[in-house]
């Protein structure tokens, strides 16, 4: 962008600062100025039109550097755009589009894309149909999630959120797609961390990382989910997958709570603006399925929100489920109890997961939400110990191998043809009565033998081409004990 003096020439209009409220400035003059304009202050600093009122403009500011009463501002005739290219993979940016990384520096992208767009219209969106892996047993297999589909992850704090959306976007990542990662007002620590992280797992160069810091301003912070989605939007033209994390909305909210309260906004249900509801639902829309010059593309959008106690009926948390096709519910109870991930299968919701599955996923989904159902209500008959009777003794035992194999910890990827037959294996009775650390290390030796062995990967793809349950469970019976024996032989 151009200097103040070249602005100022071009526009002939000049503006004072009246009065200044943190993050909002109040600014007189500027006849001519248009809403979400940018404005650019003598200092060099940038801020955009929050509201236009009949003497003053308020004007959300986008640097933490103090600005006097009385400094001079004029208009740019411009509204905020990001620099977007294949330039910005691998590097961590500000909301503004700047690397803010310490690798070696950023060649700066030609186009630019406004970071407040309308969302595509109906004739431009296309019908889910393609599943989207998420490489986590549970949500794959009971709770699926589909290209383009919006999906709250919702949970107290430390109950496992990051894990499940690392192990995402691992997943996403090793099928070619590119994942942006917007990381909403995080300590530079924790930004750091989740660098490394992906740099350590080979994967920075297939994503983007959007992030705004404790230490940023107000306004910076509260731009970061868009700029995110920005930069989603350019590589979905460019005809790929995205799959986009907003970690988390939880915290904009708060952060778009005080840009109000400081505008003098008429405050709501918990000090919220009457606006909170449509920031957010303009934001998700941009969202889904769409038709583009160069195909099929879509915008996988997990956004995250933080509870209170296991609290579901909070206000954000409830206005986010309303926009969105589903939820994932995190439970700190099932966190102590040791399950990872703690996702509680009775309590999420998929709206439009289950149309993206073939027969045979769909017959599976059912009989693992019935019989964790069934499983659940007989948990109340543990106390009679040696009075229960065998169908009862079976389902316990058969629910206690189920839950043990939805168990996974930090970067446990598995891909979904394996899950079936895995879990085709467990539900055939292929192991019996036996131990739970036997299955679990047969399971791991499979696991390993799919990533290792063409062979193995071949003969566990091809058996899940049938297209009904019972059938796959009749083959596996047959085909499981000698894909092990096969399996054990090759160890020796």
């Amino acid at each position: 962008m151009k200097d103040f003096n070249s602005y100022l020439n071009e526009t002939e209009e000049i503006g004072y600062v009246e009065q200044v409220a943190d993050a909002i400035i109040y600014v007189s003059g500027l006849p001519k100025i248009k809403p979400e304009e940018i404005v650019i202050f003598e200092t060099g600093d940038f801020g955009q039109v929050f509201s236009i009122e009949p003497e003053t403009v308020e004007i959300l500011i986008f640097s933490k550097n103090p600005i006097k009463p009385g400094t001079r501002v004029t208009r740019t005739n411009e509204i905020l755009k990001i620099p977007t290219g294949y330039e910005l993979l691998g590097r961590v940016i500000d909301p503004l589009g700047l690397s803010i990384d310490t690798i070696k520096p950023m060649k700066s992208p030609v186009k630019t894309m406004p970071v407040n767009i309308r969302p595509a219209g109906i004739t431009k969106r296309r019908t889910i149909t393609k599943t989207l892996e998420t490489g986590v047993l549970i949500v794959d297999l009971a709770i699926p999630l589909g290209h383009g589909q919006r999906e709250l992850v919702v949970g107290d704090r430390k109950t496992g959120k990051t894990s499940f959306l690392t192990r995402t976007i691992l997943n996403q990542t090793a099928r070619g797609n590119i994942c942006v990662y917007a990381a909403i007002g995080k300590k530079k620590l924790d930004v750091k961390k989740i660098e490394k992280f992906f740099a350590k797992q080979g994967v920075l160069d297939k994503m983007v990382i959007v992030a705004s810091g404790s230490e940023d301003s107000t306004g910076l912070t509260y731009l970061t989910p868009y700029t995110a989605m920005t930069v989603s939007e350019f590589f979905r033209d460019e005809g790929k997958n995205v799959l986009l994390v907003l970690d988390d909305l939880s915290t904009h909210a708060k952060f778009y709570r005080e840009i109000a309260l400081l505008g003098k906004r008429f405050p709501g249900r918990n000090s919220y603006p009457s606006d909170i509801f449509y920031a957010h639902a303009r934001l998700l829309e941009r969202s889904g399925n769409f038709t583009t010059d160069k195909g099929e593309a879509s915008i996988t959008c997990l956004a995250v929100a933080e509870t209170a106690q296991g609290d579901l009926s909070g206000y954000i948390e409830t206005n986010l489920m309303s926009m969105t096709d589903g939820h994932l519910y995190f439970d700190k109870d099932l966190f102590y109890l040791g399950r990872r991930p703690a996702i509680n299968p009775f309590l999420s919701v998929t709206r439009v997961g289950r149309q993206t599955q073939d027969n045979l996923r769909r017959e599976i989904t059912r009989e693992i939400m019935s019989f964790l159902n069934l499983y659940e209500k007989m948990q109340s008959f543990v106390h009679f110990g040696a009075e229960l009777n065998d169908n009862i003794k079976m389902t316990l035992a058969t629910g206690a191998k189920i839950i043990n194999f939805f168990t996974q910890y930090t970067n446990d990827v598995m891909p979904l043809n394996l899950q079936i037959v895995l879990f085709s294996m467990l539900w055939g009775n292929l192991w019996g009565l036996g131990q739970l650390t036997k299955v679990k290390d047969d399971m791991q030796k499979v696991i390993k033998a799919y990533q290792t062995n063409k062979l193995v990967k071949d003969q566990i793809d091809n058996l899940v081409t049938n297209d009904s349950f019972n059938k796959l469970i009749g083959i596996i019976k047959v085909e499981g004990p000698k894909l092990l024996k096969t399996i054990q032989a090759n160890e020796k």
